[in-house]
């Protein structure tokens, strides 16, 4: 792990595109800002997680072509 340190206002470059800019900080909690291309997804590490578990639950539930046709009907 790299461990930087930087002020209000100063930044950290990830490549070439990726900019975090540390905004302030109230107390424990640090306010950062990222610049990131829109195709470069940024979530918090707690909503990547649950991302990251539901797709892992999808993938070991399955739906079959029947029920699959029954969800798409009841859309409509």
């Amino acid at each position: 792990m790299l461990v930087l340190a930087r002020k209000k206002g100063e930044s950290i470059m990830i490549g070439d595109q990726i900019e975090i800019v540390v905004l302030g900080s109230e107390g424990d909690t640090i306010r950062v800002g990222i610049r990131a291309p829109k195709h470069v997804e940024v979530f918090r590490k707690e909503i990547y997680q649950n991302i990251q578990e539901s797709n892992k639950e999808a993938i070991s539930n399955p739906i079959s072509p029947l029920n699959l046709s029954k969800l798409m009907n009841k859309s409509k």
